[in-house]
């Protein structure tokens, strides 16, 4: 778990309701369900309707990465990439066949190409090609949660225009003002507070987490292409050298 996001979100709750408090404010006055449905289901709708129902499932399933982010591949992959370095130069490219049961796609993909005698710039043209479409998905799948943070105040407003509508239909009964009133109100914090403190920094760090992500597959593109090219283990032991360098 990653436990500065867990920080950071009881951070930005707590100042939010003990501010609040202190100014005097009611918790119970902050929950209000009409004002949640605008703003939560107005939100992910217009964000539906911006992004096609794969990219928008994406997004979702990403955000566990917030809390509970991928593993870290450094040190495993630093080693795999020594291992296949070594058994190349000693044994030959053919070798490398032994190591393709791994189960990422990508590096089955490239052990392949390089078993399989491609050249080593055509190696690297077709997986620089991959990385772009794996980057283009992912980030698209991260800017899900961008989006709503931009739709989300203005939602708010909606809301609270929808809450004032109501307030002057009932302005002859004055004991239906109040929830009008409140609805308004409460629908601009939920816009506002919602982008700011939720889906903003979400995206955010879904979008660090894709970049590393993406670094690794390039630095595997260029050990693939020394692997292919036959240089020396000493420039892969460079490139793993730098991929342990990067945090």
């Amino acid at each position: 778990m990653d436990f500065a996001s867990l920080i950071g979100l009881g951070l930005a709750l707590a100042g939010l309701f003990v501010g609040h408090t202190l100014d005097g404010g009611r918790f119970a006055s902050l929950i209000q369900p009409a004002a949640f449905a605008i703003v939560v289901v107005g939100t992910f709708g217009a964000v539906l309707l911006q992004s096609d129902a794969r990219t928008f499932s994406r997004g979702m399933r990403m955000l566990r990465w917030v809390f509970f982010p991928p593993k870290s591949r450094r040190q495993p992959l630093s080693r795999e990439i020594a291992l296949w370095s070594h058994t190349a130069r000693r044994d030959g490219l053919l070798s490398l066949e032994q190591y393709m049961e791994t189960k990422d796609l990508f590096i089955r993909k490239g052990l392949r190409m390089v078993v399989d005698g491609i050249t080593p710039d055509k190696i690297r043209n077709l997986l620089e090609t991959e990385v772009s479409a794996i980057e283009f998905a992912e980030r698209q799948a991260a800017r899900v949660w961008e989006a709503a943070a931009g739709y989300s105040p203005t939602i708010g407003i909606v809301g609270a225009v929808l809450g004032l509508i109501h307030v002057m239909e009932n302005l002859s009964d004055p004991s239906r003002l109040g929830s009008g009133i409140a609805v308004a109100f409460v629908s601009t914090v939920y816009g506002v507070g919602l982008a700011n403190l939720f889906f903003l920094p979400f995206g955010n760090k879904l979008k660090a987490i894709v970049s590393d992500q993406i670094a690794q597959y390039e630095l595997l593109i260029e050990v693939f292409h020394d692997i292919a090219s036959g240089n020396h283990t000493r420039v892969v032991e460079e490139r793993v050298a730098s991929l342990l360098a990067k945090r």
